[in-house]
């Protein structure tokens, strides 16, 4: 059944990867990945990569703002307001400072990463929206940008090149997490040298 379903979606080409890439992304999981597709596209029509690249990267990127929008609203309805120096002020302070973070590096690295849930979170959380897209798609473009080269550039074999490196790739977002979470500390710090750490 899914090498079926990849089939169909490899041969709906562009139309197979926006869909793919905005239903993933909106919150509805799919047992064809988007990143295998990616590749897989790239490999087949070594061209037309950086098209599978934008293409992915403009579904997800709408998938995405959808999840974010609909948390919003919800959050908006759920969401009463915060008593200063609870635990649920603080970890609102902490996400509105350091949140993006967490979107960005599951929405950058191919392993398995609770992205979703940031999304949710930015939305319930009313992080601003255009820092919330310019974050997706950040991560995004390098996302697949890298596997439509390595699609290019390994064929097929790309994916099996991803699933054998998953200690680098995990070691990899830790510290790019860590970095990125030091410099918005140290960038906060010099603008509000007073300011308490959340």
């Amino acid at each position: 059944m899914l090498a079926t379903i990849t089939e169909f979606l490899v041969a709906l080409g562009p139309w197979g990867i926006l869909l793919v890439s905005f239903i993933d992304s909106a919150g509805i999981p799919l047992t064809v990945g988007l990143d295998f597709l990616v590749i897989l596209l790239s490999a087949n029509q070594p061209r037309l990569a950086p098209v599978w690249a934008a293409l992915a990267v403009l579904g997800s990127s709408a998938g995405n703002m959808v999840l974010y929008h609909a948390a919003r609203k919800g959050g908006e309805r759920l969401l009463k307001p915060e008593i200063p120096g609870t635990r649920r002020w603080r970890f609102r302070q902490w996400f509105q400072r350091y949140g993006l973070v967490t979107v960005f590096i599951p929405a950058l690295i191919p392993i398995p990463m609770p992205m979703k849930f940031f999304v949710v979170c930015s939305g319930a959380l009313c992080t601003r929206p255009l820092y919330f897209l310019l974050t997706v798609l950040l991560a995004r473009i390098l996302r697949y940008g890298v596997e439509a080269y390595l699609g290019v550039q390994l064929g097929e074999h790309s994916m099996q090149y991803i699933r054998d490196h998953p200690t680098e790739l995990a070691l990899f977002a830790v510290l790019l997490f860590a970095a990125l979470y030091l410099l918005i500390r140290v960038s906060g710090r010099r603008q509000n040298p007073d300011a308490e750490s959340v």
